[in-house]
């Protein structure tokens, strides 16, 4: 069974559920004070707006008791996947490195982007090719990934990069990144490859009845 975690000011629990349902996954809402299910396979870390954003996104559900728990599922070789605020969320709680920060244009920006596929060899990219271009919704107002410079040339080193933000023809450009993430990063991963978080968001293109697909191989991640 899959988990999605749900904390005050979760907004796309529902969504994710039913985009992983939609693909043949057991997936089933867990409030955050409850604690993960002992049968779990698998933790998706949604998006919204936990606890209001306050202090900073993703900041205070890091310290809620479920993420230890969540860390502890990822030692022993869980898949976690953190989405748009469970990205804030897996980076608040040193689950990846890095944080998100306000957005370059200070604004919450929602549309579609492109992001091509940097390392395909992941469970969360297996079924693209590498540099192959995908198109994603985003929604955030603090999606700018920032890093030191030393450890982002480590994460490019070893492969860690799961997209960056490009045009339609995959071209990284300042002008196709939404938000000023350093290096264009759009999504990376744990230490292992099995933990990652990404801004964009997979499930919001992954039924057919939303006309995007393109998410659906982020999601199939799961069953890798």
């Amino acid at each position: 069974m899959i988990a999605v975690v749900q904390f005050g000011g979760s907004n796309c629990d529902r969504d994710s559920v039913q985009a992983l349902t939609s693909l043949g996954f057991d997936a089933e809402l867990v409030w955050h004070e409850d604690g993960l299910p002992a049968d779990v396979d698998g933790v998706m870390l949604p998006g919204g707006f936990s606890y209001g954003d306050y202090l900073r996104a993703g900041a205070m559900a890091a310290r809620s008791p479920i993420v230890e728990e969540v860390r502890d599922a990822a030692a022993d070789g869980t898949p976690v996947l953190g989405v748009c605020n469970g990205a804030q969320i897996g980076c608040e709680s040193s689950l990846t490195p890095g944080a998100f920060t306000t957005n370059e244009s200070a604004r919450f920006q929602c549309e579609h982007v492109h992001c091509r596929v940097e390392n395909a060899d992941t469970p969360w990219t297996s079924g693209y090719d590498e540099g192959e271009v995908v198109e994603l919704p985003i929604a955030h107002g603090e999606g700018r990934y920032e890093i030191a410079d030393d450890r982002l040339d480590e994460l490019e080193r070893d492969d860690r990069i799961l997209f960056k933000y490009c045009d339609a023809e995959g071209e990284v450009t300042p002008e196709a990144n939404p938000n000023g993430s350093k290096h264009a990063v759009a999504g990376v991963t744990g230490d292992d490859d099995h933990v990652a978080v990404m801004m964009p968001h997979p499930e919001r293109a992954s039924l057919d009845d939303l006309g995007r697909t393109d998410g659906e191989r982020v999601l199939d991640g799961f069953g890798h």
